[in-house]
């Protein structure tokens, strides 16, 4: 199972998700069979536009829109081939201290927990896996990412997408 990891597009009304994303991960989203975004869409624009792109698991962010508070959670559960996946924007987070992530993850029962908010990629292992993908529109300092994930029979293996002019690089890890 292929999944593509997104958070904090931040696209306004009336402004194009696709026409912000570098060519090479549109064609990875569209490839995927689920696509988890952890919030900060801002706009329902947004949401539609990548809910177009696939299967869209998502929860809300902290600059989203009226419309999008209500019709995401604050929180999310999945399980894909067994291993089960937690969704949040940031919860209670106020700094990339990770340790509230990982109990978080504990009481949520979870192996892995995707949070965005920070706008760079984050990979912690323990024993959970935490997973910040960045963000693929607007990065600051770090640049555009999302994080792509194989789950098979129990196993997690990702890579860190990393985008620049349109083309992706890979930084991969696994935990099984």
């Amino acid at each position: 199972m292929k999944i593509i990891v997104l958070s904090d597009t931040h696209i306004k009304p009336g402004q194009s998700l696709v026409k912000n994303l570098p060519r090479e991960l549109i064609s990875i989203i569209k490839s995927s069979d689920i696509i988890i975004h952890a919030g900060d869409f801002e706009s329902l624009d947004c949401y539609n536009e990548l809910k177009g792109m696939g299967k869209l698991i998502a929860v809300h962010g902290d600059t989203d829109s009226p419309e999008l508070l209500k019709l995401l959670p604050e929180r999310k559960i999945i399980k894909v081939e067994g291993v089960k996946i937690g969704v949040i924007h940031k919860g209670q987070l106020t700094s990339e201290n990770t340790d509230g992530l990982r109990y978080l993850a504990k009481e949520m029962g979870v192996d892995v927990l995707v949070f965005g908010h920070f706008h760079h990629p984050i990979v912690q292992k323990t024993d959970v896996l935490l997973l910040s993908p960045g963000s693929a529109t607007v990065p600051g300092i770090a640049e555009p990412s999302a994080i792509e994930l194989e789950i098979i029979k129990n196993t997690v293996k990702g890579r860190i997408i990393r985008c620049k002019d349109n083309v992706c690089t890979y930084f991969e890890y696994e935990k099984p």
